[in-house]
């Protein structure tokens, strides 16, 4: 409504400032002032001194930044530039040399004896005992490693059941715990999920022969 109001002011200002006070048509000659020539009349110009409109000095209720606008004669905000919401990608790589591909803890038995086996990204593995201490190592196959890789994708560790435990114990039973790409499933030897068997079935011996 106060863009509308203010563009109807002006066509209607634009519209009478065609025509002089007395009703004559801009162009027709102006009466002359009777106090023109004898210079007794009242001064109408403003006095000597008198302080204008400074050109560049923002009008009361104009803040830096701002611009009139042409239009309406108001102050419209400076344009700001669009925040940028361009993020980058998440990226999944497989794990490098160095960085642990798989690690699987077997526990009980009728042994009772504790066992750990961590695969690195090259195929290097290390057996740990009980107290995470190095019992040996080793390297697997490329073909070897192949095949852990295909069962561990093909296991799709998202998806499995977080704990799969029997209800009633199994004493002599081994259990499992694997770790791989940030998940950690334990499962015991009577409930194993079929995609872990074979995972299991590509991993080196968890006792040195």
């Amino acid at each position: 409504m106060g863009l509308a109001t203010a563009a109807v002011a002006l066509a209607v200002v634009a519209a009478l400032g065609g025509c002089s006070s007395d009703g004559s048509k801009d162009g027709a000659s102006p009466k002359p002032n009777p106090n023109a020539s004898t210079g007794t009349g009242p001064a109408t110009g403003a006095p000597s001194g008198t302080a204008t409109d400074t050109p560049g000095t923002p009008s009361p209720g104009q803040s830096a930044g701002q611009s009139p606008d042409p239009g309406t004669g108001t102050t419209a905000p400076a344009p700001q530039p669009a925040p940028s919401t361009s993020a980058p990608a998440p990226s999944a790589s497989p794990p490098g040399a160095d960085e642990t591909l798989v690690a699987v803890t077997r526990s009980g038995g009728i042994s009772g004896k504790t066992s750990t086996l961590i695969i690195k990204g090259d195929g290097s593995f290390l057996r740990l005992d009980a107290k995470a201490e190095t019992v040996d190592s080793g390297k697997l196959s490329a073909a070897a490693l192949a095949k852990l890789r295909t069962a561990l994708r093909e296991a799709d560790f998202p998806r499995l059941p977080r704990i799969s435990m029997p209800k009633e114990p199994v004493f002599d039973a081994f259990t499992y715990a694997f770790r791989h790409g940030g998940y950690e499933v334990a499962a015991a030897q009577t409930t194993l999920p079929r995609p872990l068997e074979g995972v299991l079935g590509a991993l080196p011996a968890f006792e040195p022969r």
